[in-house]
């Protein structure tokens, strides 16, 4: 008996190993984002996987390539969709021109606040959910970025200050703001954005604060100005495939995640906020309100834009609207 046992022993095992193969079994995600390792959504994707790891028990990891590393940003929603990579983080309003609701939360001046902004997500997500499922993508969370404000070379007063000037558009709508300001507009996404901006390609932008600390914007740019024109999103996604091959506890394990992200993302950008406007002040840039004329000016061209993008969006856009301004 303990002969056949000592034949036995190594078939057993090899036996109880395949066996117990599935249950071990590791799920690798692939996740790209054009943001840098230190930056605000950066730090949130990264509690989100390490988050997704644990409640999995490793069953699932999520790998993150920042910094348009894998793929660069225009190119990142296309990877999700044709499986290229299982997850991404983008932001979604350079997609605009696919659809127009991809762009709401760019309309100039519609979404001011955190809690605005917060409002016109809610409104607008399952419409968003419901395009990107058309493409095989399943939506995560949403986390905003800081308010956007006026970056320039040169002092400005009024809008017409920035008539010829060097233009950084990083979606559609920037672009048009460009166009209606007189500036000469150049897409530059965050990534190319330093060198741009120490060559002198661009002079004047509108972004957030916390993109001016990513780059280092004191370098090349003087003033800022808080015009808090908009709050736009990243949207962190999954393709559909990838996420139906999970297991439902492995699912529920990354829903649960998402949701906590989402929350932590809204509260986390929100709180660093003050920080950032705080060191482009402590490393010498000149930071203040817009003047009423460039306020108003800028107020002037939101209404066109506003008006030109529920044009485009129809009657989708008429119901996100009207949600939002319940």
């Amino acid at each position: 008996m303990s002969g056949l046992k000592r034949i036995l022993g190594p078939a057993l095992a090899i036996g109880a190993l395949a066996f117990a193969g599935p249950a071990l079994a590791q799920t690798k995600w692939n996740l790209p984002s054009a943001y840098p390792a230190d930056n605000l959504h950066s730090e949130n994707l990264a509690q989100f996987a390490k988050d997704v790891e644990t409640a999995t028990g490793g069953k699932l990891v999520i790998t993150l390539h920042p910094n348009a590393s894998l793929f660069k940003a225009p190119e990142i929603k296309r990877a999700v969709q044709t499986g290229q990579a299982q997850a991404g983080e983008v932001l979604i309003s350079i997609h605009e021109n696919e659809d127009p609701v991809f762009g709401v939360d760019v309309v100039p001046f519609l979404a001011t606040s955190f809690d605005a902004s917060k409002k016109l997500w809610d409104a607008s997500r399952p419409a968003v959910e419901k395009k990107l499922a058309t493409q095989g993508i399943k939506v995560l969370y949403a986390m905003p970025w800081p308010p956007q404000g006026l970056f320039s070379k040169m002092a400005v007063e009024k809008t017409e200050d920035l008539k010829g000037a060097k233009w950084r558009a990083y979606n559609p709508g920037t672009s048009r703001i460009g166009e209606a300001v007189g500036a000469q507009a150049v897409t530059v996404q965050q990534a190319e954005l330093a060198q741009a901006l120490a060559t002198g390609v661009v002079n004047a932008l509108i972004t957030s604060s916390a993109t001016g600390n990513d780059v280092k914007i004191w370098e090349s740019i003087p003033y800022f100005y808080d015009i808090q024109a908009w709050l736009p999103k990243n949207v962190v996604f999954v393709n559909q495939a990838a996420f139906d091959a999970l297991d439902k506890p492995t699912q529920d394990a990354v829903l649960k995640a998402a949701a906590d992200a989402e929350a932590r993302g809204w509260k986390l950008s929100e709180t660093k906020t003050k920080g950032y406007m705080d060191t482009l002040t402590a490393k010498g840039m000149k930071v203040g309100p817009p003047s009423p004329e460039l306020k108003a000016g800028f107020e002037k061209i939101g209404g066109t834009l506003t008006e030109a993008w529920l044009a485009k969006a129809g009657a989708t856009g008429t119901e996100i609207i009207a949600a939002y301004k319940k």
